[in-house]
């Protein structure tokens, strides 16, 4: 995520959506026997603006869920009483617990961090806004929200008895015909529930949620801006994650996710991914169509854009239906990309969820095809540590049961550096160098005859 003042800069009018995607023509990555893929890499997957915005618009794209055809998908997955998913292996369980360290960054993007808020909206300025808004109808608010000074500072030092009747401000201006007032009033319940949990609760159980709610669809960018980063800070409180859900926020922080600012986006990510921690809104936060613009973040938005992507992602896709969904909305080839492209440092997190895409026959399929395999060779041999346990963890997922794989996997040149993996690795990347060796080498024949 990016400041607000840096989120504004540029026009003041609603940027344009516009999406950008990779060209579904797939370009191969061919690579010999042993040969280093450092060329290769850096000549196939530098970005190339012309060949990543196409007219012809992918499946995913042109899924168009209504409210009706979520609400109908929610109520199918209220009357299910089991889950229809496979389950994983105790051995597999364990390794994708330890691949979720990559995802432990999760506070460093949850909270607010799309700036300090250097710029709080309130009226208007006389050059920018017209006339009729500059002097609103009194509003019962005592000109609280039309502060222009409403920093951290004041916030800090609002008395917990004073602290109730300033969000009944705020949430009285929520309520506001004006958008100027419900601007003002979602940007200080932005401020009041950034850094303290006590605001959080509080403001949780004031009314606030299903006041802001409404506010994710304002045509006003800014306020909705406000409202959609409002509602990531309050839940981060436990108690309001419930609160939140309850009050049908997930379709319009979807809706947040589609057409908001870049910072809208963001905080839209985050905030599912807040909400998804509790396993019950997995399945529904899928349902109501987030993975297709999680995908088309992960595609065209900025690294901080890009990350808030895949932390979501890997959150939802621990179920398979969500997988099922990434793989069909085109997420394995930006994927395999960002893992190819090391300078990123999103590598070793888009690994991670390669390998839960792994995780289903769809997703392997889809990861060879895409040139995942010539990928992850080049990470093990040039990634980082950590890379290339995650490398190697995905081509054992791919090669167990693939023949067809572990021949590809030869002719990628995967075995000089899985024997080097095997004797220089960390123990956890050895014994799965050394397991995947012992796949290629008792099939050899077989694997090396095998067409693409």
């Amino acid at each position: 995520m990016v400041s607000l003042e840096d989120s504004h800069s540029g026009s003041n009018h609603f940027p344009p959506i516009t999406r950008n995607f990779y060209s579904p023509a797939s370009t191969k990555l061919h690579r010999n026997t042993g040969r280093s893929m450092r060329t290769i890499r850096s000549n196939f997957y530098q970005e190339d603006q012309s060949c990543c915005s196409f007219t012809e618009r992918t499946p995913f794209v042109s899924e168009n869920l209504t409210d009706s055809v979520m609400d109908m998908r929610l109520g199918e997955l209220a009357l299910r009483t089991g889950s229809s998913s496979g389950k994983s292996t105790a051995a597999s369980a364990e390794e994708f617990l330890q691949l979720s360290q990559a995802f432990s960054d999760f506070s460093a993007c949850s909270s607010d961090i799309s700036g300090e808020l250097q710029r709080l909206a309130s009226l208007p300025s006389p050059e920018n806004a017209p006339r009729s808004e500059l002097e609103p109808e009194p509003e019962p608010c005592e000109g609280f929200l039309q502060r222009e000074n409403f920093s951290t500072e004041i916030i800090e030092s609002i008395s917990p008895e004073d602290l109730q009747p300033t969000v009944k401000i705020c949430v009285d201006g929520l309520q506001s015909p004006s958008i100027a007032v419900k601007q003002s009033a979602a940007a200080k319940l932005r401020l009041l529930a950034k850094n303290r949990a006590d605001n959080r609760a509080l403001i949780g159980e004031s009314g606030a949620v299903p006041a802001l709610i409404p506010l994710l669809r304002c045509s006003d960018p800014w306020t909705q801006e406000h409202a959609v980063t409002a509602l990531l800070n309050l839940s981060l409180h436990e108690s309001n994650k419930a609160i939140i859900t309850n009050a049908g926020a997930i379709k319009s922080l979807v809706y947040v996710l589609k057409t908001g600012t870049e910072t809208s986006k963001q905080n839209a990510a985050c905030a599912l991914l807040s909400l998804a921690l509790m396993e019950e809104n997995k399945s529904s936060i899928g349902a109501c169509g987030a993975i297709p613009p999680l995908v088309s973040l992960l595609i065209s938005g900025s690294m901080r854009g890009k990350k808030d992507a895949l932390t979501t992602l890997y959150k939802l896709c621990s179920i398979r239906p969500n997988k099922e969904r990434a793989v069909s909305a085109g997420a394995v080839k930006p994927l395999v990309a960002l893992v190819a492209d090391q300078a990123t440092g999103l590598a070793e997190k888009a690994m991670v969820v390669l390998s839960s895409l792994a995780g289903i026959e769809e997703g392997k399929e889809a990861i060879v095809e895409e040139g995942g395999l010539a990928a992850l060779v080049e990470v093990i041999e040039d990634g980082s540590v950590k890379g290339k346990e995650f490398a190697v963890l995905t081509l054992l997922q791919l090669c167990t049961e693939s023949v067809r794989n572990r021949g590809l996997l030869v002719r990628e040149g995967g075995i000089p550096p899985l024997v080097a993996l095997s004797q220089t690795g960390t123990v956890r990347a050895k014994h799965k160098a050394e397991t995947l060796l012992g796949y290629l080498r008792e099939p050899r024949q077989e694997a090396s005859s095998s067409t693409p």
